[in-house]
């Protein structure tokens, strides 16, 4: 820890004496997060589904659908979040399994819960462990079968509760996932019902989350009023848009495995604040926001340097020191002057100074003007936008002036120009503030991008260049018309990118090497790639199209060629003349 401090004021340091430079918004994704999947083990939730000829209809139960949904979330989480927790917690077996306790208790304090995966940052041998519970269908200890009394839910959060206070105690973010399909576990005991109430409310004020992933069949729906609408608390005030309980169900093409999949995606962790700053809509009103960094590209990290010439493998801690290039002897920090070359001369510059040139005021996001949105044009798209919202944590009343701004500008297709100056010594930028709605997959309803503002960065004169265009070619609208049918037969679907459907390739082989090494696997021949074309379903969407494109432009390229040859042999008759005419003048 001593040692991260010590970088960080490294880097603030040499960020002052260096000047402006871009911001690290990696470290900025997330908070260390600890999930614990507690997934009941009933008759109802280890029934296959009906036998069906539909490729794309169910053919794991509910239990199987879960374990493989928590088997892709560690497979994930071990790569993406490596120092986050995951624990799985089967509810309602026959066995009991708590811990290995040094007091020789086990699970007694807990009946009916299975404590599978302990919550701890995943190792190969919990992901081979459950692997082999999910694909290969071992279950030698009888695991998953359900126990024949009935569940005690208030047992099931106590248990969650022991797990989470011992294992993540200091977690910035601590969540619970019941996957269930009974939505009224004590139907008839009142008293239960009330005890499983104050066990929930027990987990809250520890400030874990408690988030329901309920599961129906066919036309049933799960009524959360029967019972989880007294364990899962909302909260009115939080800053996430989507706190809907969504319900995984199969149907429309969508399996139980990918709907469970993608609703706990949709609960990821939140994202840390990447600046919380003032928002000045007009002089004297003022409110707070915070930016997020929602896109941020990924690639292949060393998380740190190791050596490996000493009897044991050891993290390598790096230092920096200058040195003089003509004695090479050490520099210290105090002797070292900044300047810049100027007409020949260099002129120098105190600490002092050169912070003073790049204070354009503290941090603050000031509205300036509006104009139709119609004025920005696409290429106008220097930098990658910031998702900012509402906080109310300076300004009481943040989140309805943000919404009434939100509102108008959506309403009146209009955009916000505003002066930003995001963080202390900043250069200050022009950006345009972008409403946006919340966009969801129409599949699943998840969302995936939120409502909100974007500070969209405008380019200044000096980014913009002058770029000739010379068109020598050109096309006939013959074949202009025939191409834009292609296109529209070769649309995404609703005519939407949605990212989460198009994982990096490149990112995606490098996990899975790192992945096949960990767990002994074999590597692989080849990694998936989703970007690369569907051949068969352009052939069948617009094969007829491209053919007939194909022969229209092989038809007009001949006539093309055909025309200039003719006027090249014109051109060569009318020189021939010419040339027999100043040979006969030379001859005379």
């Amino acid at each position: 820890m001593a040692d991260k401090q010590r970088d960080w004021r490294r880097d603030e340091n040499e960020e002052d004496d260096e000047g402006e430079q871009e911001l690290d918004e990696t470290s900025f994704k997330a908070q260390k997060d600890a999930v614990l999947l507690a997934i009941e083990v009933s008759p109802s939730m280890l029934e296959p589904p009906p036998a069906s000829s539909s490729r794309k209809a169910d053919r794991d139960s509910p239990v199987q659908a879960a374990l493989k949904c928590a088997h892709h979330l560690m497979e994930q989480r071990i790569i993406s979040n490596p120092k986050d927790m995951m624990g799985i917690l089967l509810f309602g077996t026959e066995k009991t399994r708590f811990r290995d306790d040094k007091d020789g208790r086990g699970g007694l304090g807990y009946p009916n819960c299975y404590l599978f995966t302990d919550l701890d940052v995943p190792a190969a041998d919990d992901v081979k462990a459950l692997k082999a519970l999910v694909e290969e269908e071992e279950d030698e200890d009888e695991v998953l079968k359900p126990a024949t009394e009935v569940i005690s839910m208030s047992n099931v959060l106590f248990c969650a509760n022991q797990i989470f206070t011992t294992k993540a105690a200091n977690f910035g973010s601590r969540r619970l996932f019941i996957v269930t399909d009974n939505d009224d576990p004590h139907a008839s005991d009142k008293a239960a019902r009330s005890a499983a109430a104050v066990r929930a409310k027990d987990l809250y004020d520890l400030g874990i989350t408690i988030d329901l992933f309920p599961i129906a069949r066919g036309d049933s729906k799960f009524d959360l009023s029967k019972f989880y609408d007294d364990i899962v608390y909302r909260d009115p005030n939080a800053e996430a848009n989507g706190t809907e309980v969504r319900t995984s169900k199969s149907g429309d093409g969508l399996s139980l495995l990918n709907s469970l999949i993608s609703n706990i995606n949709s609960k990821q962790t939140p994202k840390r604040a990447l600046f919380h700053l003032p928002f000045e809509i007009a002089p004297g009103l003022r409110i707070t926001v915070k930016g997020y960094n929602i896109v941020q590209r990924q690639a292949p990290a060393r998380t740190c340097y190791i050596w490996l010439d000493g009897e044991k493998a050891q993290i390598a801690t790096g230092e920096t020191t200058r040195v003089a290039e003509d004695s090479a002897r050490t520099v210290e920090k105090q002797e070292i002057k900044k300047a810049y070359k100027f007409g020949g001369e260099y002129v120098y510059f105190t600490p002092e100074e050169q912070k003073s040139l790049r204070d354009f005021g503290s941090p603050v996001i000031r509205i300036i003007g509006f104009k139709p949105r119609s004025m920005i044009p696409v290429w106008a798209s220097v930098k990658k936008s910031t998702f900012i919202f509402p906080s109310e944590e300076d300004y009481i009343g943040s989140s309805r002036v943000f919404s009434a701004l939100w509102q108008k500008l959506l309403n009146d297709d209009k955009i916000g120009i505003a002066w930003c100056v995001l963080r202390s010594n900043a250069q200050p930028i022009l950006s345009a503030l972008v409403p946006s709605r919340e966009q969801s997959d129409e599949a699943s309803g998840t969302p995936y991008l939120p409502a909100g503002l974007w500070i969209y960065p405008l380019p200044a004169a000096d980014d913009l260049r002058d770029i000739s265009i010379d068109r020598r070619i050109d096309c006939s609208e013959d074949l202009k018309t025939k191409m834009r049918v292609i296109v529209q037969q070769l649309n995404l679907p609703k005519g939407i990118y949605n990212p989460l459907k198009y994982p990096n390739p490149a990112l995606q082989w490098h996990y899975k090497i790192l992945q096949t090494l960990a767990l002994d696997e074999e590597v692989p021949d080849k990694g998936e790639d989703v970007t690369e074309p569907k051949n068969k379903a352009i052939n069948k969407r617009a094969g007829g199209y491209l053919e007939d494109w194909a022969e229209t432009l092989k038809d007009e390229t001949d006539r093309a060629a055909r025309s200039r040859s003719l006027k090249r042999e014109l051109d060569d008759g009318l020189r021939a003349p010419c040339k027999a005419e100043e040979g006969s003048c030379r001859t005379t």
